[in-house]
């Protein structure tokens, strides 16, 4: 048996731009003598509709008076090089001459009387040799580099081999020397990301406003009355809430074309776009394809994956309801006794207790804790969308902080891992301003005979380290 298609859950939005025939009484026949019996209350048969909370649980806000943010992130301690070539020659030779031909190196960072090891991973071969000469003291000169090998083989691989790996774990120099030539600049690497402006409006005009309804409505933030109105603007303010957490979570920058179109000057033809979370750890952070890890040999892989990154060790995931089962069941199975279903979550559990089948998290390596995230569940977002590299299951989020240079502050400060930078100055704070304009409802600002609510935001957010974290994806 299986869950039934029809009938299925309703996904046509009730917010409309015109007056609803089903939020107000159409039927005024007064020759009808029987009056129906009526429910007063609305039932909130969805629960909870926002799906705001991401960003409030692991990230911070704070202010940010530029059109540009940028940051610094530490590069890597050592010298490591993985696409060298040796020069063409036999093999066995007691010395030869490498170019480095790694992507965006622009200065080799090797020096003579360093210690190296290489590696052909191709053959499973390896040798260790002193660096002996560079042909430029910037280590800049076609990229090539002169080693001398220690062991008394040589050089196990023939000349012209490629994509051969190279590590510094030393350097050796004999008595009575002259020093290292050349030394080595730290190297930052800097990225930006542009704040963008998001919007929304209310209004209702003043008759209407005067207009009582039957229904008693209520939203989530606590608002109940007879006026439904009331209801449509703070259903608005809870949309708009919302849309200030899922576009920092789906923002991408704009292409040149997006400024090119005939309809950029209602957007005053400067649309650029921002680099949302999903996007920045796409594209510079981890991605699981192919569904859900399952087993302990799929964790394994990603605990491999981060001890080649940051290696922070406490972790969350967020994740959809099906991720949830997979992980749930995974460590169900490291019971001895799941399989029968005798003992399976609280591995105490008796008959007069609830049976818990679901698991909070677990360590391996590093301290993985799951949540669900309702963002990943909820039908009108990211919920049932499936395909291949278009559906998300999770996100990996690591816990805490990280130093990073602060251009406003001039100085080193920690910040979250997630964080948010709004536009804010003495005179305007641009986080989330609401304002009321028109000649009703209190409005006194132009002779429009409705009330105008306004709402605006302009933030992007900032996601540091993000080799730190990992995507799971279809």
């Amino acid at each position: 048996m299986a869950v039934q298609a029809v009938p299925g859950f309703d996904l046509q939005p009730s917010a409309e731009q015109v007056a609803l025939a089903s939020n107000y009484i159409t039927n005024f026949d007064f020759l009808n003598q029987y009056l129906p019996d009526t429910y007063e209350k609305e039932f909130e048969r969805y629960g909870n509709r926002t799906v705001a909370s991401f960003l409030r649980l692991v990230g911070a806000e704070m202010p940010s008076n530029s059109d540009l943010i940028k940051w610094a992130e530490q590069g890597r301690l050592h010298t490591k090089y993985t696409s060298m070539t040796a020069a063409a020659g036999a093999a066995n030779v007691l010395f030869n001459t490498y170019t480095v031909n790694d992507a965006n190196v622009t200065g080799i960072a090797l020096r003579a009387g360093q210690t190296v090891m290489l590696v052909n991973q191709a053959g499973n071969q390896s040798v260790k040799g002193l660096i002996t000469a560079v042909p430029d003291t910037g280590g800049t000169a076609n990229g090539q580099v002169t080693i001398s090998y220690y062991e008394s083989g040589g050089q196990p691989w023939a000349g012209g081999t490629a994509n051969i790996t190279l590590f510094v774990y030393g350097s050796e120099f004999g008595k009575g020397t002259n020093g290292m030539v050349g030394s080595l600049e730290a190297e930052d690497v800097f990225f930006d990301n542009k704040p963008i402006i998001i919007k929304d409006k209310y209004a209702v005009s003043g008759s209407d406003m005067a207009q009582i309804g039957w229904v008693e409505v209520s939203t989530e933030n606590g608002a109940n009355g007879y006026l439904w109105y009331l209801k449509s603007e703070h259903e608005t303010r809870l949309r708009f809430e919302d849309y200030l957490e899922t576009a920092m979570l789906e923002a991408v920058p704009a292409s040149p074309a997006v400024g090119a179109t005939p309809a950029s000057a209602l957007f005053g033809g400067a649309t650029t776009g921002s680099e949302g979370i999903f996007h920045v750890v796409e594209n510079r952070g981890n991605v699981w394809g192919g569904g859900s890890p399952q087993t302990l040999g799929d964790f394994d892989s990603i605990i491999q994956r981060l001890d080649k990154q940051g290696a922070i060790e406490e972790n969350v995931i967020f994740l959809n309801r099906q991720f949830g089962f997979d992980v749930d069941d995974m460590l169900a199975a490291q019971n001895s006794y799941g399989a029968g279903g005798t003992s399976y979550g609280l591995f105490d559990n008796d008959e007069e207790m609830a049976l818990n089948l679901g698991f909070s998290g677990f360590r391996r390596g590093y301290d993985f804790y799951k949540t669900d995230w309702k963002y990943l569940n909820d039908p009108t977002m990211r919920g049932g969308i499936d395909g291949a590299g278009v559906g998300i299951n999770g996100l990996l989020v690591p816990a805490g902080s990280t130093s990073v240079y602060d251009q406003i502050l001039g100085k080193n400060a920690k910040r979250p891992f997630l964080h948010v930078r709004y536009r804010a100055s003495e005179t305007e704070d641009r986080r989330y301003k609401t304002w009321i304009t028109g000649s009703a409802g209190g409005a006194r600002t132009s002779d429009l005979d409705a009330m105008e609510v306004n709402f605006l935001s302009e933030r992007a957010v900032c996601t540091l380290g993000a080799n730190n974290f990992f995507i799971f994806k279809d």
